[in-house]
C-alpha cells in the first residue's frame, strides 16, 4: 500500500507520467469494438424484460417448500405454456414468474401448479401485473433518463463548457451501452432494480469524470502563454494526477458490489440480487474507464481543434524542436574540443642521459 501510495504522489507531483491522450486512438478502438459487440448483443438476443414491463403474474409458495428450483419451473412451464422464472427465498419459499398471461389464465395455471405443488390453492399467493402497467414503467423509465441526459450536459455546459459537456454525454451513453449489452448476452431479467442500478452508476461515472475535468480547468486557465505544454499534455497530466485517486474509490465500489453478484447472487443463489448488482458492477467498471480513456482524450481532441490551442501547439512543438537541436549542438562541439585536447603522456618517462663526470676513473682519493 506505501508503494501505491508514492506510485500516486509521484503520479500527481508529475514525476511520472503514462500517456493515456497520446495513445487515445487505441481507447478509441477498443471502446467501439466493446460497443459495438453490445449492440450486436442487443439486437440478436434483446433484453430479457420482468414482468414488471412486459406484464404477467407472479406466484409465492408458503415457506419451508421441498420442491426444488427445477421441480418447480418445470411444473409451471407445462402448466402454462410460457417460459418460467424461479427463484428461492430466503425464507424457503418459492417466487415463480410467468410473463406474457391474462387473468382468467393465471386463475387456471394458479389451480394447475397448486396440484403440482400438493398445495392448497388458497395457500399459493398471486400477484397480476398488466402489461399497460409495464409499459408506463418502461416510458417513465425512459424519460427519466433523458432528462438526467439534459440536465447532465446543461450542468456541465455551465460548469466547465460545451466541449466537456459533450464528452461526459458521450461516456455516459458508452457507459449505457456496454451494461445494457452484457445484459442482453447474459441473460439477466431486467426488473426496476436494474433501472435504479443504471441511474446509480451514471451518477458515478460522472463524478470521477468531473474530478479530472476540474484538475483540468484549473490547470489550463492561462495555458495559452506559456510554451512548455499543448493542451494535450496537461490533459493528460490531469488523468494521472487524479488515477490512483480514481482507482482506489473504483475498487472500493466494486468490493461489496461484487460480494452482491458472486457470493449473493451467485453462491448463495439469492437470485433477486442480481438485476441490481450486475448492472452495478458493470456500470462501476465502465463508468472509471471511460473516464479516463474516453472523456479526457475527447475533450482534448475537442479543444486542440480551436485556432488558439493549434497555435499553441506549432508554438511548443518549434520550441521543443529548437531545444532539441541545441542539445545536438552542444554534444557536437563537446566532441570536437575533446578531440583537440592534447594526448595523456602513457607509459615511463624517458629519463635524461647522465653526464660522463668521473668515467673512466679510479675510486679513492685524486693524486
Amino acid at each position: 500500500m506505501s508503494k501505491l501510495g508514492n506510485l500516486g504522489a509521484r503520479l500527481h507531483r508529475g514525476e511520472i507520467s503514462y500517456d493515456f491522450v497520446g495513445k487515445r486512438k487505441i481507447w478509441y478502438g477498443i471502446s467501439i469494438l466493446i460497443t459495438i459487440t453490445a449492440i450486436v448483443g442487443l439486437a440478436v438476443r434483446g433484453l430479457n424484460m420482468g414482468i414488471e414491463f412486459q406484464g404477467g403474474a407472479v406466484f409465492t409458495t408458503p415457506t419451508s417448500m421441498s420442491t426444488s428450483v427445477a421441480q418447480a419451473e418445470e411444473y409451471a412451464n407445462e402448466a402454462s405454456g410460457h417460459q418460467a422464472v424461479v427463484q428461492k427465498l430466503g425464507n424457503g419459499s418459492l417466487r415463480i414468474q410467468i410473463a406474457g398471461i391474462d387473468t382468467g389464465q393465471s386463475d387456471q395455471i394458479k389451480q394447475e401448479l397448486a396440484k403440482d405443488l400438493k398445495l392448497d390453492p388458497e395457500k399459493l399467493a398471486a400477484d397480476l401485473v398488466g402489461p399497460s402497467w409495464g409499459e408506463q414503467i418502461a416510458n417513465k423509465a425512459w424519460e427519466g433518463l433523458a432528462i438526467f441526459m439534459v440536465l447532465v450536459v446543461i450542468y456541465l455546459a455551465i460548469a466547465f463548457e460545451w466541449r466537456m459537456a459533450i464528452a461526459a454525454l458521450v461516456a455516459l451513453i458508452h457507459d449505457i451501452t456496454i451494461t445494457t449489452g452484457i445484459y442482453a448476452l447474459v441473460g439477466f431479467e431486467v426488473t426496476p432494480g436494474t433501472v435504479i442500478g443504471l441511474l446509480t452508476i451514471l451518477g458515478y461515472s460522472l463524478y470521477d469524470t468531473v474530478v479530472v475535468f476540474d484538475s483540468l480547468k484549473e490547470q489550463t486557465k492561462d495555458i495559452t502563454k506559456q510554451t512548455r505544454f499543448t493542451y494535450s499534455d496537461i490533459a493528460n497530466r490531469s488523468i494521472n494526477g487524479t488515477l490512483v485517486r480514481s482507482i482506489n474509490t473504483t475498487v472500493v465500489a466494486l468490493l461489496p458490489v461484487a460480494g452482491l453478484l458472486f457470493i449473493g447472487g451467485g453462491f448463495l443463489g439469492a437470485g433477486t440480487l442480481n438485476d441490481i448488482s450486475l448492472s452495478l458492477f458493470v456500470g462501476l467498471a465502465a463508468g472509471a474507464y471511460s473516464s479516463i480513456f474516453i472523456a479526457t482524450p475527447l475533450v482534448a481532441d475537442l479543444k486542440e481543434r480551436e485556432p488558439a490551442m493549434k497555435a499553441l501547439t506549432k508554438r511548443v512543438l518549434a520550441k521543443r524542436a529548437q531545444a532539441s537541436a541545441d542539445d545536438e549542438l552542444a554534444e557536437t562541439r563537446a566532441g570536437d574540443d575533446a578531440d583537440d585536447a592534447a594526448p595523456a603522456v602513457v607509459g615511463p618517462r624517458n629519463q635524461p642521459a647522465s653526464r660522463g663526470r668521473g668515467r673512466g676513473r679510479t675510486s679513492g682519493k685524486r693524486r
